[in-house]
């Protein structure tokens, strides 16, 4: 039998449920794993041992018991830092908030424990996940397991390393500007950012009082190391939750024909690296030979789209910005300095012209998405860059974060978006984005798990 940290999630599922192995076996082993590499990679930043075996004993003897079990009965799974488990700090990666203990667990932590999920530990983040580069001022830096001098991504990119390495068999992140996708892209893993409100979200450390651009762009979502567990993960986290009132219970858009594909190849707003651009390109030939309908075209728009995204950003966090300096770490604060930098302070008009664009960005996306169900692009236009390079001069921080930009009109605008592995540069992944208009989620999967059939890379690894 193959090392049971190596398995799927669903196919552990299904092997704990038929009695094949056992949930111990499969705790034991994520365990070992963790104590194998976690202590040079920094992916895993609080280690839920006893609780976990204690969780795989229970599933046990509820199999034992003939008991209905959930779809991830027994099935190890991390926590990234700055989502609510009750017994566990919620720190944000910072040394303010390290015993920051929250009253009740988020919902989407919640539907992963009915669903019958373990937690195994919890994962390391930037400093208030406000960086794409995984380094907390409180845990320290992550390492990418593909090649230690690149960045793992961020800010998921505890969860991202820590499932490339079979560490952990499913995870929970987030994603304001590409937190899920950012570190999948760099450490070969599969995510979706689903369409906004299809997964609650919902936080309490360091407030419960959401800034705007999070009401309109942050995402909890599930991230895996193939497509079917991410849909899987999907499944169990969708639906409304009344502690987050923006949340829906999604029809989500089928087709009954071949999907129709747009190719971005090479984004504007920057340059891409060419070959990152072939790869995108053979994405869309996959999906061709798969049956779908494919051509180069570009929606519209996309760098006001960006250049949007910075703008809410930039509000909230212009608003912030001297209680963020209280927590963050130099380094960190001076990359937000660097996003804020010739960008003018909030106030009511520049917010209520970035909603008015906002609203009319959606409409000429709405259409473009009347022509096409999804648009594939690159999810990062260059590869993933090497450690510390990102605030190394000044202009860096928004430099990494254009070179991201693919991400960003999935949140501006609230669509669903998955990245996906589509092949190796220089030993480093490189995924892509099927991104798709609101509530056609499972399109997004679909056309990525042809994209992985064809491409797809190859996790969990021994790091490099």
């Amino acid at each position: 039998m193959t090392d049971l940290w190596a398995w799927d999630a669903v196919d552990l599922a299904r092997g704990i449920a038929s009695g094949t192995f056992s949930a111990r076996e499969v705790v034991e082993a994520h365990l070992g794993r963790i104590s194998r590499f976690n202590p040079s990679l920094n992916a895993i930043v609080a280690t839920l041992g006893e609780p976990a075996l204690d969780g795989a004993d229970a599933v046990d003897r509820a199999i034992a018991n003939g008991a209905q079990l959930g779809p991830l009965a027994g099935v190890p799974i991390t926590i990234k830092e700055n989502i609510d488990y009750a017994g566990t700090a919620t720190t944000q990666g910072v040394p303010a908030l390290a015993d920051a203990v929250p009253a009740q667990n988020a919902p989407i932590v919640d539907r992963m424990l009915a669903a019958g999920a373990i937690p195994i530990g919890r994962t390391n983040l930037p400093d208030m996940a406000l960086r794409l580069h995984t380094d907390s001022s409180l845990h320290g830096p992550t390492l990418n397991p593909w090649n230690a001098d690149h960045t793992p991504g961020g800010s998921s990119g505890g969860e991202a390393t820590a499932l490339a390495t079979g560490m952990s068999a499913m995870g929970l992140g987030n994603d304001l500007g590409g937190s899920l996708r950012n570190p999948a892209s760099c450490c070969g893993i599969a995510t979706i950012k689903p369409t906004q409100g299809v997964v609650p979200f919902v936080a309490t450390v360091p407030s419960d009082q959401m800034p705007i651009s999070f009401q309109l762009m942050a995402s909890d979502g599930p991230m895996a190391r193939n497509v079917a567990d991410v849909r899987l993960g999907l499944k169990v986290l969708a639906g409304h939750h009344p502690r987050d009132p923006n949340s829906v219970n999604a029809q989500f858009t089928t087709v009954d024909r071949p999907l129709k594909i747009a190719v971005m190849a090479e984004p504007p707003g920057g340059t891409v690296d060419p070959r990152i651009a072939d790869l995108t390109r053979d994405a869309g030939r996959a999906l061709e030979a798969a049956g779908c309908t494919v051509e180069e075209a570009s929606p519209p728009d996309m760098e006001d789209l960006v250049e949007l995204w910075f703008r809410l950003i930039a509000n909230d966090l212009s608003l912030a910005f001297a209680d963020l300096q209280q927590v963050m770490s130099e380094d960190a604060a001076r990359g937000v300095e660097d996003i804020l930098r010739d960008r003018a302070a909030a106030d009511a008009a520049s917010y209520a012209e970035a909603l008015m664009l906002r609203h009319s960005a959606a409409r000429a996306w709405a259409a473009f998405f009347s022509d096409y169900d999804l648009l594939l692009s690159p999810t990062w236009t260059a590869l993933p860059f090497r450690t510390g390079w990102d605030l190394e001069t000044s202009g860096r921080m928004t430099e990494t974060l254009r070179q991201a930009r693919c991400v960003m009109p999935g949140n501006v605008l609230g669509l669903p978006s998955a990245s996906v592995p589509a092949g190796l540069v220089n030993g480093l992944p490189v995924g892509v984005l099927l991104t798709g208009s609101r509530f056609s989620d499972h399109l997004c999967l679909d056309a990525a798990e042809m994209v992985e059939r064809a491409l797809g890379v190859a996790t969990p690894i021994d790091p490099r």
